[in-house]
């Protein structure tokens, strides 16, 4: 790793750092930084009482979930993008974040309608995620599938929106037959936010994003051979369907958990990793990887902040603000791989 990008690694730890305790602060109360930290020690009596309740409660399980957000739905999108060798490959455009909403939308829609009820909060937190990790899992089980019999990168991206197109229209008929109360909550959820994982989720988020983050990793090499394509890869020794599989898998775990507790939030997998390699300048997935998962984390975390209005009790989606912050660099994206993708 050059100097170059061992300085860009400390600036973008710094920002993190900086903008976790930033969004610790904002909302719609401020808090001073003395008593975010005061609030984070806790033991301070009555009078901070309402400050420690609004941070460690509220403001810290949703900065740690844009954490853990950023690095997931960005890593997803790099190793994707490398797979199907497809500058335009994300969880959101190939439809993987729209199977997620389908497995969501038969727990929180269709189980409704079928007269089931499932009462117990950490029961019913289990099996969002889930049905969010099998509907992820089965459109990009289909992805792949099809990537392997057609090589165009352009008729790939098509279908990864037809298929996701195709879970939305399911999802769209379970809305029209589902009662007033179920449907609010579901049109809530798609909008996607950071601030309705508790700290009891996150339990179960936690371990789950750090087994798919440390996957991630180990595929650093195969997606380094895979970028010399697949040919040459076979020619080097790498079991192509193991690699896809790993892929597959680590997809699931990452985009299918995220999806389940926030909401599907667009243009982060996308985007973040051309925002990576346009800072790093550098296609070694050795410097990538954790690039990109740096680089998701302190845009995941800005996004969040952005959405927050200080003095107003609203907050905007985190999908709003993600798509305001991802729609150029995808515009620049498709200016520069304009010929490629004739």
């Amino acid at each position: 790793m050059n100097r170059n990008s061992t300085i860009l690694f400390v600036l973008l730890s710094v920002a993190t750092l900086l903008l976790f305790v930033v969004d610790l602060a904002v909302g719609s109360v401020a808090i001073p930084l003395a008593d975010v930290w005061h609030g984070l020690r806790g033991g301070g009596g009555d009078a901070t009482a309402p400050v420690e309740l609004i941070v460690r409660n509220f403001r810290l399980p949703k900065a740690v979930m844009a954490l853990l957000a950023g690095a997931s739905l960005s890593t997803v999108g790099l190793q994707m993008q490398t797979l199907f060798r497809n500058p335009l490959a994300g969880p959101y455009v190939l439809g993987v974040s729209s199977g997620a909403s389908l497995g969501v939308s038969i727990m929180l829609l269709g189980l409704p309608l079928m007269g089931v009820s499932v009462a117990n909060p950490l029961v019913q937190s289990i099996g969002v995620a889930g049905a969010a990790w099998i509907g992820a899992a089965a459109i990009m089980v289909v992805v792949m599938a099809v990537t392997a019999r057609i090589k165009n990168i352009m008729t790939v991206l098509i279908l990864g929106m037809m298929f996701g197109s195709a879970a939305s229209a399911l999802v769209e008929v379970m809305q029209y037959l589902s009662p007033e109360g179920a449907l609010k909550s579901y049109v809530v959820w798609t909008m996607g936010s950071l601030g309705g994982v508790t700290l009891s989720q996150l339990k179960i988020v936690v371990p789950i994003i750090a087994v798919g983050l440390l996957l991630s990793v180990l595929l650093i090499k195969p997606l380094n051979i895979l970028l010399l394509g697949e040919n040459y890869a076979r020619t080097m020794g790498l079991n192509i369907k193991r690699t896809r599989f790993m892929v597959t898998l680590t997809t699931v775990m990452l985009a299918g958990t995220i999806t389940a507790y926030c909401g599907p939030i667009g243009f982060i997998g996308l985007a973040v990793p051309h925002i990576a390699r346009m800072l790093f300048r550098e296609a070694d997935h050795k410097v990538l990887v954790p690039a990109t998962m740096l680089t998701g984390t302190t845009v995941m975390l800005l996004c969040d902040i952005l959405s927050a209005l200080p003095g107003n009790d609203l907050t905007l989606p985190i999908n709003t603000v993600s798509a305001l912050v991802g729609i150029p660099v995808v515009v620049i994206v498709i200016f520069r791989n304009r010929k490629t993708m004739m």
